[in-house]
């Protein structure tokens, strides 16, 4: 996977400002997290996620169990 260094997001500042990390993500398809300076996480656009054919039906189903289980949290973040 090739990294766009603008598409690079500290662990501290994507925790503190996750509407940036979002925007970025809307902007450019992906986001790099760094952990430590080292890339650790990628968020990804759900839709790139499916027409790059990373995901299948069972981590699509794992995603949805996932939000589901943690919905609070992720509402809490979307504020």
């Amino acid at each position: 996977m090739l990294v766009d260094t603008r598409n690079l997001v500290s662990l501290s500042e994507a925790n503190q400002n996750f509407s940036r990390v979002a925007r970025l993500v809307d902007e450019r398809g992906s986001v790099v997290i760094l952990r430590h300076n080292v890339p650790r996480y990628v968020v990804l656009d759900y839709d790139r996620l499916e027409t790059d054919g990373v995901a299948d039906a069972e981590v699509a189903a794992a995603g949805r169990r996932l939000i589901e289980q943690h919905r609070a949290a992720f509402a809490e973040l979307a504020r």
